[in-house]
């Protein structure tokens, strides 16, 4: 694209996002804003007004993930730019592609000394693909499609634009070239190493597939399902691998939400060949190789990073989705498999997880909040989990039908993300059920922005599971022998604070009473907000005690 007129910094700054797609910017924005403010008013793309930077930096991140497509958040200098970095390494541990773009002072003259002047750029380098502040509107056009493809292609991330204010409101040359994005395709794996990799399938007594989060898109779940059943091979998921194959499938075996002794680690146990699809070491390992012990498979767009409890034998880099559906096509069924042991553990994880999920005590036990939460939301509904130990119970207990219908964050892990990410989904999917699940202290972290969801009519439900304290540090510090202290506190009516948002507050009073409620809220749309007590007494009894004594007795 050519101009016969100069044109504007910030309206060539917004014409170059417009050329990439971008139909919302997430923002809080500040005086040094205000020429792309303009010109974003004047564009095709809404701008989406947060009340926190972080919450905005959360929304654009998770905008990322659902569509593959870079998110994009603005704010302003100083502490508006310091606001978006825990954002920042969200999306960047989480591989979620988004573009923080970040205001500052005048460049060539400024009179203000250096008020709230930070080096932002070098603040956020390390937390980025890609940080570059532009110095000449003419290069706006080529650093905006580099920022871009940085952030959107394998392993996708977080890039920073900073836009000074006098480069905004300087004028392009009237020829300034806009980039339109570039067809690349990912590179395939070697057939070499695909026929390897058949070999080992093929040789091994007791495979086993593990899905990890880089598996977690469109075509990498039908090549996925496919191979599952071309070979009859049982799977298992990472916390982020959740729901890349319907979890209701025959051969998944559960989720390795902890790095060893549950249920589930019984079969990896007795696996002598992991077949690692998607596996990014941000998550916590989901198991621990041992020199010596079983055979890995790394499957995934990029080399394994070897730690010391994870350094495959052999890997398959390049296009998972063909990686994989290459598998399924040429590895096929083997008599010798033997699967007899897996399908007993399976058998044991589902009636673990069967326990507990009527009971009428009160405050509610997380089990029972988890399976009334799959009861209510529909085969498409979509949760975010914000971070707490209720994360734990819905990667273990929740079983997820369709990829990147539970949201949650087991890479930076931090609090204050359910909501932001709930609000993103349902703007995106105005028509699906969407259910923010948060706990008390998460929630307080972001929770001005249930007036962003108000003023943006969306349909949500936020799930609030209120132990008026840091549940998760409560439960780690009484398993170290520590004396609990320094994790309760106070809060709200929490009730009468999401109707002073004009939103629908709800009071759970008996167990019961949570299906029903959670059900009637879905169903009359807008944003509700439903307080639940729970009872953790739970996490003791059952990561303490109950898998404490957990046996992996192959005789049953």
């Amino acid at each position: 694209m050519t101009g016969h007129a100069p044109i504007k910094g910030s309206d060539l700054f917004v014409k170059a996002l417009e050329e990439e797609k971008v139909e919302y910017i997430f923002a809080v924005p500040g005086e040094e804003n205000l020429d792309l403010l303009e010109s974003i008013r004047n564009s095709s793309i809404r701008l989406i007004l947060n009340r926190h930077e972080q919450a905005a930096g959360f929304m654009a991140a998770t905008y990322g993930r659902l569509t593959g497509r870079v998110g994009v958040c603005l704010s302003t200098l100083g502490p508006g730019a310091t606001n978006l970095v825990t954002a920042a390494a969200y999306a960047q541990l989480g591989a979620m592609p988004m573009l923080m773009i970040s205001g500052q002072k005048p460049i060539k003259s400024s009179k203000q000394g250096l008020f709230q002047i930070l080096d932002v750029v070098d603040l956020m380098r390390p937390l980025t693909k890609y940080t570059r502040q532009i110095t000449n509107a003419n290069t706006i056009p080529a650093k905006l499609r580099e920022a871009v493809r940085l952030a959107t292609e394998e392993r996708p991330g977080a890039v920073h634009l900073e836009l000074p204010e006098d480069i905004a409101a300087e004028h392009a040359e009237p020829d300034t070239h806009i980039f339109s994005p570039s067809d690349a395709r990912r590179p395939t794996a070697s057939s070499k190493s695909l026929q390897q990799a058949c070999d080992l399938i093929r040789k091994a007594r007791h495979p086993l597939i593990m899905i990890g989060a880089g598996a977690n898109r469109k075509r990498i779940s039908k090549a996925l399902i496919h191979l599952v059943e071309a070979t009859g091979i049982p799977f298992f998921t990472t916390q982020m691998g959740k729901g890349v194959v319907d979890e209701r499938h025959p051969r998944y075996l559960g989720n390795a939400a902890l790095s060893d002794g549950d249920f589930v680690h019984c079969a990896i146990d007795h696996a002598d060949l992991v077949v690692n699809v998607g596996h990014d070491v941000v998550e916590k390992p989901p198991f621990f190789m041992h020199p010596g012990g079983k055979q890995v498979i790394h499957v995934n767009f990029s080399p394994a990073d070897v730690d010391p409890v994870y350094f495959p034998q052999h890997e398959v880099v390049g296009d998972i989705a063909n990686s994989v559906e290459w598998l399924a096509e040429h590895c096929g069924a083997c008599e010798h498999h033997d699967f007899a042991e897996f399908m007993r553990v399976k058998q044991s994880v589902e009636n673990h997880l069967e326990e507990r999920v009527d009971s009428d005590a009160f405050p509610v036990l997380p089990q029972r909040i988890v399976a009334d939460v799959r009861q209510v939301i529909p085969d498409d509904g979509i949760i975010a989990l914000d971070n707490g130990m209720y994360k734990i119970w819905f990667a273990r207990n929740y079983k997820a039908y369709d990829n990147n219908t539970v949201l949650l964050d087991n890479a930076l892990a931090s609090m204050g993300a359910g909501l932001p990410s709930a609000m993103a989904a349902a703007m995106l999917y105005p028509d699906k059920k969407i259910m923010a699940i948060c706990g008390d202290g998460g929630f307080m972290m972001n929770s001005q922005e249930m007036e962003t969801a108000v003023r943006l009519n969306l349909n949500i439900v936020v799930l609030l599971i209120n132990d008026s304290a840091y549940g998760m540090i409560k439960w780690k510090q009484a398993q170290d022998g520590f004396e609990s202290f320094g994790l309760d506190y106070g809060n709200p009516d929490f009730v009468r604070y999401a109707e002073s948002y004009g939103a629908t507050g709800h009071r759970i009073e008996s167990a019961d009473e949570l299906a029903p409620t959670l059900a009637k809220a879905l169903e009359e749309g807008g944003v509700h907000l439903v307080d639940v007590p729970v009872d953790y007494s739970e996490n003791e009894r059952v990561f303490n005690q109950e898998l404490k004594a957990l046996t992996c007795d192959r005789t049953g």
